[in-house]
């Protein structure tokens, strides 16, 4: 089996959090530490390696010093990006944000060619735009992840309300990784029963506004940072699936390229992941109540867009 190696820059909560489930489930051969923070890096190294010898890992995790030791990375995960300050308009973030990507992007790109791009930074759809936009890869290569986490608080919100098993539960969100995101609960099955046969409206629409704020209630709740365990776990189960060729549904945003009547932006939608990154786009047909939802998804993504744009 060739060398297989998952680089990851920005080693904040998320990052890190990352690099240890990679590390301690032995996924690679190889994770590549990249952060500003040089002795951080070194620190974490060490840390996540001696936290994998007692499951006989094979991955070895690397701190990355200089630019050329990050390079013939299978995968890529971009987490770096400042978070939204007070007083700072929602340009300046964008625009700060955008900066920092396509820094990293000069980079790392020329020694990662082969590369697959996986976002994580926020605002996440705007990020992805730009990315693909710097790097002019393909978009099978450059995609983000946030439906697949906005889909593990959906389950979690419809279990809760239900006291059910939610391995049981079968949801999904597509549109913004933000409020505008479109959780669709008339799809939603309950060991194969409709979930809007289930709850009343009431209790429906709780499950909804509960998904939508299921990040800001951690970030209310911690004070001083944002969720980091399910971010990181559910990039670790999309490395998987395309490090394994495992051909899994996850929803991802991604470029759309006239799915859905959308051409030139990204968002979140379900697709196939393997060993080529985004094998397909799975183009749901929804109602017209749907559409409507979606189409304001789209308009929030695309105010960012135009901005990045201007």
């Amino acid at each position: 089996m060739l060398n297989k190696k998952i680089g990851i820059v920005g080693v904040g909560n998320v990052g890190s959090s990352l690099a240890y489930s990679i590390a301690t489930n032995s996924l690679c051969d190889e994770v590549l530490l990249k952060d500003i923070r040089d002795d951080f890096i070194q620190a974490l190294s060490l840390d996540i390696t001696q936290a994998s010898i007692n499951t006989n890992s094979k991955t070895k995790v690397k701190a990355c010093i200089k630019n050329e030791d990050f390079n013939s990375c299978d995968i890529v995960v971009i987490t770096a990006g400042i978070a939204r300050k007070p007083n700072m308009s929602r340009e300046d973030l964008l625009f700060t944000n955008a900066k920092i990507m396509n820094s990293i992007l000069d980079d790392i790109l020329p020694i990662n060619p082969n590369a697959i791009f996986i976002i994580v930074s926020n605002p996440l759809d705007a990020m992805v735009y730009s990315a693909l936009q710097k790097s002019k890869l393909s978009r099978n290569r450059v995609f983000g992840m946030a439906g697949a986490l906005d889909s593990a608080r959906f389950k979690y919100y419809i279990s809760q309300k239900l006291n059910f098993d939610y391995t049981k539960i079968d949801a999904i969100v597509i549109g913004s990784h933000s409020n505008s995101m479109l959780p669709l609960i008339k799809r939603v099955k309950v060991d194969d029963k409709n979930l809007v046969d289930i709850l009343n409206q009431k209790e429906l629409d709780e499950i909804l506004e509960n998904t939508k704020n299921g990040g800001a209630k951690i970030v209310e709740l911690l004070k001083t940072g944002s969720a980091y365990f399910a971010p990181a776990f559910n990039t670790y189960l999309m490395c998987k699936a395309i490090l394994n060729d495992e051909k899994e549904i996850f929803s991802c945003s991604v470029k759309l390229e006239g799915e859905y009547g959308y051409k030139d932006i990204s968002i979140g939608v379900p697709v196939i992941l393997g060993k080529n990154g985004i094998d397909k786009i799975l183009e749901l047909t929804l109602d017209n109540e749907e559409k409507d939802l979606f189409e304001k998804s789209i308009q929030t993504v695309k105010s960012s867009i135009n901005i990045l744009n201007k």
